[in-house]
């Protein structure tokens, strides 16, 4: 089938409204989920403070930031579904609310434990925002400029999740800890009027919740990162290791079973059908497990064994995260001219390149210039990447699906955060990888190849994509 941009375009429908500016719709969009993917790493340059301030464990680090992802991922795709039964917007607006208050509560939070509990709600309220503002900006905006608001939106989701360290480490370094989720006050102050003044509340087919199915894949996902989170200190032949993998893997698949037989799936297997959505899918899972699980590693070498302020650490990693801010918004304006596989795997391959080249020549005395360019690269690679594959995602999906595709791929790629994280931790650990100075740089660059290999498979994988460009 061949792809074309109106398909990804099709707005839909909503009830008749007064116009409202397209940069308004975009920021009301947009917002959010900023606050959201930002929340996904802004906890990596910290996480070496609230290690000493809470006296927390590398298990209870790893889980600071993937009771955030899973709690996101695996709510994300029933956010949809009520939206779709109880309105987009309003789901959207009780999302915000949701991850303002835990956000609170994150910073409250005395002990690990209640850490990692108020990151699961923050997740749960995130879950809401990242498939939701897009299927309300599309609904939003005329079809002539539905791909530039889609490259922005593009921009500012992978803008969220590079910046994360940077504006954590500025955070840190001028209050505290706690001061990065207090940030996430205001915002949230802000973007409840701004949703309900300048987004449709469109609906879609409004039926039952399949709560079965949100249990079977959420306990199954955490199934499996839990055993491999807890892999190296209780033996991965342990009871509790293999029992917590085996039932995750059964829970997955019985998962798939009952999502073929439920009269109203949280996941239509359906639209695995497509070629594109399914290999999209595929891309987007190993490219967040590559890419997310390498930076949880080299953002603590940087602190860890350098020496380096927060601060310090998220201004050295700029010419990585601010790519992204110039390149993807720039796709929206290449992807109708070269397609979307061209530049997926293009960017792909630039961050294998990068990632590599960071594992290969990490050492203690690793200067900045040495850094530099790998950065860059991978930097560029990533903005390549965010606003393409979300057009491969939903380019031959009719409007009806359009959320529910959306949330599936947000989805997968938060499950490949969590996974990434885990992995790369596992193989850290396992290599004898200790937080401190003496033990880090020996166990992060097997940890980091993993890392690089992950993005270099899913550069290959996109060679199978469609070419996803405009017939003229």
């Amino acid at each position: 089938m061949s792809t074309t941009l109106s398909d990804v375009t099709a707005a839909p429908a909503a009830a008749p409204r007064r116009k409202i500016p397209v940069w308004l719709a975009i920021t009301a969009a947009s917002l959010p989920m900023f606050m959201a993917t930002l929340d996904n790493l802004i906890m990596t340059s910290a996480l070496p403070v609230i290690r000493t301030d809470l006296n927390a464990s590398i298990g209870e680090l790893e889980w600071f930031v993937n009771a955030y992802t899973l709690s996101f991922a695996t709510f994300m795709l029933m956010a949809v579904a009520l939206g779709d039964r109880l309105g987009r917007r309003t789901i959207f607006v009780i999302g915000i609310a949701l991850f303002t208050l835990s956000s609170v509560f994150s910073a409250l939070s005395t002990e690990p434990w209640m850490l990692i509990a108020s990151r699961a709600v923050q997740g749960i309220g995130a879950s809401a925002l990242m498939p939701l503002s897009l299927t309300l900006l599309v609904g939003s905006v005329g079809a002539k400029l539905r791909p530039l608001a889609i490259g922005i939106w593009g921009g500012v989701s992978g803008l969220g999740v590079a910046l994360g360290p940077l504006i954590g480490g500025a955070v840190i370094e001028g209050w505290n800890w706690q001061a990065i989720f207090w940030l996430n006050v205001p915002f949230g102050v802000i973007a409840i009027p701004l949703a309900l003044a300048a987004l449709p509340n469109s609906f879609g087919a409004r039926v039952r919740a399949d709560v079965i199915g949100l249990l079977l894949v959420g306990v199954g996902v955490l199934g499996i990162v839990y055993g491999i989170v807890r892999g190296n200190e209780a033996g991965w032949d342990s009871l509790e290791v293999m029992g917590s993998l085996i039932l995750g893997a059964v829970l997955i698949a019985a998962f798939i079973v009952w999502e073929s037989r439920v009269d109203a799936p949280l996941l239509p297997l359906r639209l695995f059908r497509d070629r594109s959505f399914t290999l999209a899918n595929i891309v987007g899972l190993v490219f967040s497990f590559g890419i997310f699980g390498s930076i949880f590693i080299l953002i603590q070498f940087l602190q860890v064994v350098q020496g380096h302020s927060p601060l310090e650490a998220g201004l050295m990693t700029m010419p990585w995260t601010l790519a992204p801010l110039v390149i993807a918004p720039l796709t929206g304006f290449i992807v109708p001219r070269v397609g979307t596989r061209v530049l997926i795997v293009a960017g792909l391959s630039l961050q294998a390149i990068g990632v590599l080249w960071i594992a290969l020549t990490m050492s203690v005395d690793l200067t900045f210039g040495g850094m530099f360019l790998p950065f860059l690269i991978t930097g560029v690679g990533m903005g390549l990447v965010f606003s393409p594959s979300t057009t491969a995602v939903l380019v031959n999906m009719a409007p009806a699906d359009q959320a529910k595709a959306s949330g599936a791929n947000a989805t997968v790629r938060e499950i490949g955060v969590a996974l990434g994280i885990a992995v790369l931790a596992a193989v850290f650990t396992g290599a004898g990888g200790k937080l401190d100075p003496t033990h880090y740089v020996d166990a992060a660059v097997p940890a980091v190849i993993v890392g690089a290999g992950a993005l270099a498979l899913a550069a290959v994988t996109a060679l199978f994509l469609p070419s996803g460009r405009v017939k003229s």
